[in-house]
């Protein structure tokens, strides 16, 4: 009788995050990124126009009636600038958290049949939220010679690139964590929308933090990771520089968030083929 050999094929380290695996894979990272760019906008009529619409069409309707009809301030630049400098960085996060946030679920037919690094779904999710980025980044050097604004040409060099950076790490985090969380619980799909919502009132994307009073409440607003992303972003454009005591808790919030995202996932994710 032929013996019968089962081989069972799982990471090396349950709670380790395997970077280097993740850089093994790298062409499956964007083979997942690209495929997802075309379903995005497959069968629209506008295409990729969507990414640059959508905050452009925000930074109208914020324009009218918060700028103008409220007289928010908007730290020395002209109001549409200000918001759109806030939103074409949110919407990197509010685009990138939701769709990581049901990345499993949408690829369970995936992970049930092969193995490879499951993290590579949801940071793939990111990856497209960067490219809608890019074009609407695009858009926004044409808002800053429209409305002649002054730019600090010093700072850009490098807070543009870190606040970048702050928000990949800000968006990757919650993304992971929901996605591990939405495979088990689906009640997770209907929180995402309302808490993504919420949270774009509670940023300083339409308003600046200077505007708000009470001291206890800037703390609350600083605990927001892409608090820190925004007003880094702002930074060539502002008059003042930003409160450096609120970024550094929200740059620590943002890490934090992180670290349990990626922790949380790594320590879940055997599991997903058999639950998904």
């Amino acid at each position: 009788m032929q013996e019968v050999h089962t081989f069972e094929i799982k990471p090396r380290k349950a709670f380790a995050f395997n970077f280097k695996e993740l850089a093994a894979h790298s062409e499956l990272l964007y083979f997942f990124a690209w495929r997802d760019i075309k379903i995005k906008y497959k069968q629209t009529v506008l295409g990729f126009l969507w990414a640059v619409l959508q905050p452009l069409l925000l930074m109208l309707i914020f324009t009218v009636f918060i700028g103008r009809a409220l007289q928010v301030s908007s730290e020395g630049m002209e109001y549409p600038v200000f918001v759109y400098s806030g939103l074409v960085l949110w919407l990197v996060f509010a685009s990138g958290v939701t769709t990581a946030a049901n990345s499993m679920v949408s690829n369970a037919a995936i992970i049930k049949k092969i193995y490879f690094p499951r993290l590579i779904i949801p940071i793939s999710a990111v990856l497209v939220a960067l490219f809608d980025f890019v074009m609407a980044f695009a858009i926004f050097i044409v808002i800053l010679f429209f409305f002649s604004t002054p730019v600090d040409l010093l700072r850009l060099l490098y807070s543009w690139p870190l606040a970048i950076l702050l928000t990949i790490v800000a968006t990757a985090g919650p993304g992971c964590l929901l996605a591990a969380l939405n495979i088990k619980y689906r009640d997770f799909r209907y929180v995402v929308p309302f808490l993504i919502q919420i949270l774009l009132f509670v940023t300083p994307v339409i308003y600046p933090v200077s505007a708000i009073s009470q001291n206890w409440l800037k703390y609350v607003v600083a605990l927001n990771p892409m608090y820190a992303a925004i007003s880094v972003f702002r930074m060539p454009l502002a008059e003042a520089p930003p409160d450096w005591i609120l970024l550094i808790i929200s740059v620590v919030s943002g890490v934090v968030l992180f670290l349990i995202g990626l922790a949380y996932f790594r320590r879940t994710e055997n599991y997903f083929a058999d639950i998904a």
